[in-house]
């Protein structure tokens, strides 16, 4: 791959924009046949991924970074199977581009089709996962759009070797290698650049950390794919059965709990507390799950700290977890809304009507009942890869898989009508 200095990061997106014609014209079959050339260059190139993965956790190790961060930036063979084997699922989807989805015709006999089209250039921001640069790019070209990729710094000489594999395997296909582009600055003026080329990059989505995402959506100038952090919460409900409550809290806190979809804060219904404090006590030793709790549980709770107002808005990305007393349905609610981001809720009751008030109240892209947060995946949902999770509420909302990177056109057809 011919490096490309920060500098010229706005020729990178140009090379972008030019490729993303090419890629708008190719069929699925070719779409799908480039990225199963990709996943197959991965698979055979792993090892070089895997030594320059090396470098990024050495530094890693140097700079002291947390051990929920170094399992995000961590790479091994099955890891790169798995990304791999995310394009091969993906070339599996539905292509989401010329889809007709309205078709018309006036009293003039003029018709009107609305078509499902790429977005065009997606500039892609994003941290510490390598994985990302994977996904993104899978998405991307299946949806026939190009992208331009600014991953962190920590994660620098993964990436660049991953996209230069990616490139390699890009050579023997229908798809220009331009419509994948990798910028190689760790200076935060090369994401700036990114933020304001509304000529060449027609959509941002950044990916990582609540500081990232608001620099982001503060700064640009481009149109951006909000995405969010993870403040998810839990309400164990008074009429919550015990066994599913404390299996659906140890998986969404204990799985995976540096991910975005893992539960931060458990709000508990005071009388259910009351009545099976011996066996949360007992699940929340068992799975090292360390409490910040208000007075109650605190009270309660042994071994437990006193939660301060930054605990019910802390994203911990650990086994830690804040606890909550409610006496009803409707504080749990406000305290969701108080603190809430807006990604995923889930309540644990067996009492519908309770279930039905909390989901239809309840402000995020995702609502549980008696399931764990941890499903908010593309991948878990059927969407194959995802390229994020939006929290917002324009255009795309939840997992993004293909269909959120296209957008609509309107293709009239007459024979010669004038207004």
């Amino acid at each position: 791959m011919t490096v490309i200095k920060e500098w010229n990061v706005e020729e990178q997106a140009i090379q972008a924009k030019k490729a993303a014609k090419t890629l708008s014209l190719l069929t699925t079959e070719e779409k799908n046949e480039a990225l199963i050339t990709l996943a197959d260059v991965l698979d055979a190139e792993y090892e070089t991924i895997l030594e320059a993965n090396k470098k990024d956790l050495e530094n890693g190790r140097e700079k002291g970074f947390d051990a929920a961060f170094m399992d995000r930036l961590s790479l091994s063979k099955e890891r790169v199977q798995d990304f791999a084997q995310g394009l091969r699922d993906v070339a599996e989807l539905e292509d989401p581009t010329g889809i007709v989805k309205s078709d018309w015709t006036l009293d003039n006999e003029l018709n009107v089709q609305q078509v499902t089209v790429p977005l065009g250039v997606i500039g892609m921001i994003y941290e510490a996962r390598p994985n990302v640069t994977v996904d993104a790019t899978g998405l991307a070209l299946k949806s026939g759009n190009a992208i331009v990729l600014k991953g962190g710094s920590s994660a620098i000489h993964s990436n660049k070797q991953i996209v230069e594999v990616m490139h390699r395997g890009l050579e023997k296909t229908k798809i220009p290698k331009e419509a994948v582009q990798f910028i190689d600055s760790t200076d935060r003026e090369a994401t700036q650049q990114l933020f304001t080329m509304k000529e060449h990059i027609d959509v941002l989505i950044p990916r990582g950390g609540g500081k990232l995402i608001q620099a982001v959506v503060n700064n640009a100038t481009v149109p951006v794919l909000e995405t969010g952090v993870g403040n998810c919460h839990i309400y164990i409900d008074a009429e919550a059965d015990v066994e599913k409550a404390l299996a659906i809290l140890v998986n969404a806190k204990t799985d995976r709990p540096a991910v975005c979809n893992a539960v931060e804060t458990a709000i508990i219904h005071k009388d259910w507390l009351e009545a099976n404090k011996d066996a949360l006590i007992k699940t929340l030793n068992d799975n090292n799950i360390a409490v910040h709790g208000d007075e109650t549980a605190v009270r309660v709770i042994p071994g437990s700290v006193p939660a301060g107002e930054d605990d019910w808005a802390n994203e911990y990305l650990s086994t830690d977890i804040a606890v909550k007393t409610v006496d009803d349905v409707a504080q749990a609610i406000q305290h969701i809304e108080d603190y809430g981001t807006k990604h995923s809720e889930a309540i644990v009751t067996e009492n519908k009507n309770t279930a039905d008030l909390f989901m239809n109240l309840v402000d995020a892209a995702a609502i549980y009942h008696n399931a764990s947060t941890r499903f908010t995946d593309g991948g878990a949902l059927g969407f194959g890869a995802e390229i994020g999770i939006s929290t917002q509420k324009l255009h795309a909302r939840g997992p993004m898989g293909l269909p959120a990177l296209t957008t609509i056109k309107y293709k009239m057809s007459g024979n010669g009508q004038i207004r």
